[in-house]
């Protein structure tokens, strides 16, 4: 029997790179930013002529994009050693190779990752969008706002940190509740921003002696817990990008790998039983856990896996965000004569 490709060190190597090459292209354009100009326009009340000074663009994440391309490739290629030899009528064996330039293949890796910057710029106009006008109502300055959506730089460093450039439209308005929460001065709020997970604890005991104090907290001290939870939530949305790519990357070429070694004569269909596996720890979803018990005997290869949400014709699961399910393919070397051991 033989088993795919290792997804745990094939993670470890690409989600670093993926996330990396995100918060480059983050800070890149927020670096960018001309803050008086922005200022400026949204002084006017311009704020689609603001969201284009950003001048956000799909090239942005060009890195981002080869990546995801290039990890396909490494999942492809790493499947290699799992598929059989071919053994030729005259005593040669032919080795499988990963054919990347398989239209196939191709087509995957454009349309996910074009598919994904496309996701990213469209909903980044739209956080962008929502971050001025949400500062504009609520009366604050111009230059203020500017800086709320590209953030500051912090004495001693030469790169803007807390800004929402990066943040989903959804994530945007977490940042925007808390620091409305903060100055509010209304124990309650402020008790519900105690609740919010991406908050910086460490400040905590400032939050609840405002509000044993009945008093809102200062403006400079809102300024700053706002950038650290704008910090974090970027670092969050990182790791759902890079943790969601790749698992899916891998999980395409395996697929992908798999397909084309059966086409080539490689491996017959019938030799192959996939199987499902969790990350097995406390952060698997109670219905994945369920998953692998569901299909104990693995699947054919054109076989949909059995799951709680209904039939899944491969690892991870696609309708799930962040899955870190992946398939483990065995092949049965007996299965055809014409197959090396």
């Amino acid at each position: 029997m033989a088993r795919g490709l290792d997804f745990d060190a094939l993670t470890a190597e690409w989600e670093p790179r993926l996330r990396d090459a995100f918060l480059r292209a983050v800070a890149e354009i927020a670096n960018r930013v001309q803050i008086s100009t922005v200022a400026q326009l949204l002084d006017r009340g311009d704020i689609e002529g603001a969201v284009r000074a950003v001048g956000i663009d799909e090239l942005d994440f060009r890195d981002l994009d080869s990546l995801i391309a290039q990890s396909f490739d490494a999942g492809g290629k790493a499947t290699e050693t799992a598929i059989p030899a071919l053994r030729e009528p005259l005593g040669g064996v032919v080795r499988f190779r990963f054919d990347v330039r398989n239209p196939r293949a191709e087509e995957w890796a454009r349309e996910r990752s074009s598919t994904l910057v496309r996701e990213i710029v469209e909903d980044q106009r739209t956080a962008i969008r929502q971050s001025m006008a949400s500062g504009l109502e609520r009366g604050l300055n111009p230059r203020t706002v500017a800086l709320d959506l590209a953030g500051r730089m912090p004495a001693g460093r030469n790169e803007r940190v807390g800004g929402i450039i990066g943040l989903t439209s959804q994530q945007e308005r977490w940042v925007a509740a808390y620091a409305e929460e903060l100055t509010s001065g209304d124990p309650e709020a402020m008790r519900n921003a105690l609740k919010r997970g991406l908050r910086d604890k460490r400040f905590d005991r400032t939050i609840e002696k405002a509000i044993r104090e009945g008093k809102p907290l200062p403006a400079d001290t809102v300024a700053r817990l706002r950038t650290l939870y704008a910090s974090r939530a970027l670092k969050y949305r990182a790791d759902v990008i890079s943790r969601n790519e790749t698992i899916r990357a891998l999980g395409a070429a395996q697929t992908e790998a798999y397909d084309q070694a059966i086409e080539r004569g490689n491996v017959q269909e019938g030799s192959i039983r996939k199987f499902w596996f969790t990350a097995r720890d406390e952060r698997v979803r109670s219905t994945h856990r369920m998953i692998p018990g569901m299909n104990k005997d693995g699947r054919a290869w054109k076989e949909p896996f059995a799951t709680p949400t209904g039939p899944s014709m491969h690892a991870p699961h696609s309708i799930d965000i962040m899955c870190r399910c992946h398939e483990r393919v065995r092949i049965d070397y007996f299965a055809s004569l014409r197959q090396a051991a």
